[in-house]
């Protein structure tokens, strides 16, 4: 199973069952040390400069996603 795969259908679930999720995550990164930390954040950005480049994601405005993000809670 890819991140890919696994990020597909966390994106499924609701908001609430997401952010679980998501805080369990941050809390297992507290077992790393801030350069490791660092290094995936680096990976992170550079894996979606990529999705922009190729034209595999969109951007969007700081306003349009706040509210989305706002949706997403209600």
């Amino acid at each position: 199973m890819t991140v890919h795969h696994i990020e597909k259908h966390l994106m499924k679930l609701n908001a609430s069952s997401r952010a679980k999720i998501a805080r369990k995550l941050l809390t297992s990164l507290d077992e790393l040390s801030e350069e490791e930390i660092e290094q995936l954040w680096a990976k992170e950005a550079f894996r979606r400069h990529e999705e922009m480049t190729r034209g595999k994601a969109k951007s969007r405005s700081v306003e349009q996603a706040l509210k989305y993000a706002r949706a997403q809670l209600k």
